[in-house]
């Protein structure tokens, strides 16, 4: 269960400013001219200070003993202190040793750098098993940045929709340096593969050996975590455009809905299988559209309706509200809501979970996607296509049950070859050569009638993957 603790909540808020009269000053945080801090959006709560601490520290522990909440998630997260949360994680073990937390920890505002306190950040939280969400695999699958803004929304594309090997309308025709934001964007997602372990060794885009934590994340170390748990992988959420969306603006408006639809798979999937917690927005395996709407918090049923007929996806209802900006952003979504091709149908929207519900199978079916130790990840998983001569858009990895304890009494290993581009792609992994590789019976029987075209050859050791598709293809015990 997903459930917020939200201090920007205007109940919570008004129970603040509650307290805040008997002891003014004291809850909220206030800067040098003691005005209350407004760097999270709303007015900032200082839970450094210790009654607060303890009134955030009650309200969770009530929930879950109270109404039995096996999660919760902290808005900006690192705003409070570390200290806190993890005693926090420790008092709720005591009820029940399975509850999750986790939360932004994104490094900015009055608290970054710890500079008020040690902050319950996303590099401060390595071995905590609390979660911090992953803008890392976020921005490399998706294309762009949580603030872009006009034309930009559409130009800057990212692996699964079509950066360099599919330049849309608006963007450049590939150049050697979209290949290199290409081939960047696919290590970060390796590394998410891993569960962004910081110590996980690999070869990135130039050929160098590196650590998670010497890949760069735009002046931030990418691989910051010590254990997958400390992990929520995602690539969509209330925040910001929706995953069909994001898509429908950065794929080439000539794009069949087929291709959009495996695109939107694509996305699911490598989530669903990279090590970590997968994270989603609820409709992301329904196409779910809130017609361009970034901030659908106050869009009303409109903007956030979901079809669970598959009748509609809601694209195209109408230009999003003029709040956050989306007015500036209305000449360049006009285009695309009118444009009836991009409607999905009812078959696109089933196939799209029916595909999704495959991912969900495949990873419920092997303990290898669900690795619990950084350690084990490093002993196990295997990285192939790397370096400044891969193939673009083709990330190849192998995870293995023979590298340490058995944890699976099915397969000895699993491979999976995820394909972003538009055309088949053949890569031979030596070191399966002779091996007895067949694709997971999942989708050899699953919804997608493509990824049963992946085929591997056993001779050489090669692969060959459709566009748009990932192939999980695994070494059976009993062969």
């Amino acid at each position: 269960m997903d459930v917020v603790y939200n201090h920007t909540t205007s109940s919570g808020q008004d129970n603040l400013s509650i307290l805040d009269k008997l002891v003014p000053g004291y809850y909220y945080r206030l800067d040098q001219n003691g005005l209350v801090e407004t760097s999270s959006c709303c007015q900032d709560t200082a839970a450094e200070h210790n009654m607060m601490g303890k009134l955030l520290t009650d309200s969770v522990l009530t929930w879950a003993r109270e109404y039995k909440v096996d999660g919760f998630r902290f808005d900006i997260m690192s705003f409070h202190p570390k200290p806190i949360i993890v005693a926090l994680k420790a008092q709720l073990a005591k009820i029940d040793p399975a509850i999750y937390l986790y939360g932004e920890g994104w490094n900015f505002g009055p608290p970054a750098n710890n500079a008020l306190f040690v902050q319950a950040s996303q590099t401060n939280m390595a071995g905590t098993g609390i979660g911090t969400f992953n803008d890392r695999l976020r921005d490399a699958v998706r294309g762009g940045g949580p603030f872009d803004g006009g034309t930009s929304l559409v130009t800057n594309q990212g692996f699964i929709n079509g950066l360099f090997y599919d330049p849309n309308d608006l963007a450049a025709p590939a150049t050697q340096a979209q290949q290199d934001t290409l081939n960047r964007d696919a290590d970060w997602i390796r590394l998410g593969i891993t569960g962004t372990l910081k110590d996980f060794v690999f070869t990135d885009k130039d050929g160098n050996t590196r650590t998670g934590a010497q890949i760069d994340y735009f002046g931030q170390q990418a691989g910051y975590t010590l254990n997958p748990p400390d992990i929520i992988n995602y690539i969509s959420a209330h925040d910001n455009l929706d995953l069909f969306d994001n898509d429908q603006l950065k794929m080439p408006t000539s794009a069949p809905m087929s291709d959009r639809v495996r695109v939107n798979s694509l996305g699911a999937g490598i989530v669903l299988l990279s090590q970590g917690v997968p994270f989603f927005h609820a409709g992301d395996d329904i196409l779910r559209s809130k017609s361009l709407d970034a901030n659908s918090y106050n869009g009303g049923d409109w903007f956030n309706r979901i079809d669970f007929t598959f009748q509609s996806n809601n694209w195209g209802v109408g230009l999003p509200p003029s709040w956050d900006g989306n007015q500036n952003n209305w000449p360049v979504f006009q285009p695309f809501l009118a444009n009836a091709s991009l409607t999905p149908t009812y078959n696109d929207i089933a196939q799209a979970s029916a595909v999704f519900q495959d991912f969900l199978r495949i990873r419920k079916s092997s303990p290898l996607f669900r690795l619990q130790t950084g350690a084990n990840v490093e002993q196990r998983l295997k990285f192939y296509n790397v370096g400044p001569t891969q193939v673009p858009g083709l990330i190849a990895y192998s995870i293995s049950d023979q590298a340490g304890p058995s944890l699976d009494h099915r397969y000895r290993s699993v491979v999976v070859m995820t394909n972003a581009t538009t055309n088949p792609v053949t890569y031979a992994i030596p070191n399966y050569q002779g091996h007895r590789l067949v694709l997971h019976p999942i989708q050899t029987n699953g919804a997608d009638p493509v990824v049963k075209t992946a085929t591997f050859t056993r001779t050489t050791g090669t692969f060959t993957i459709p566009a748009r598709t990932i192939a999980v293809f695994v070494e059976r015990r009993d062969d």
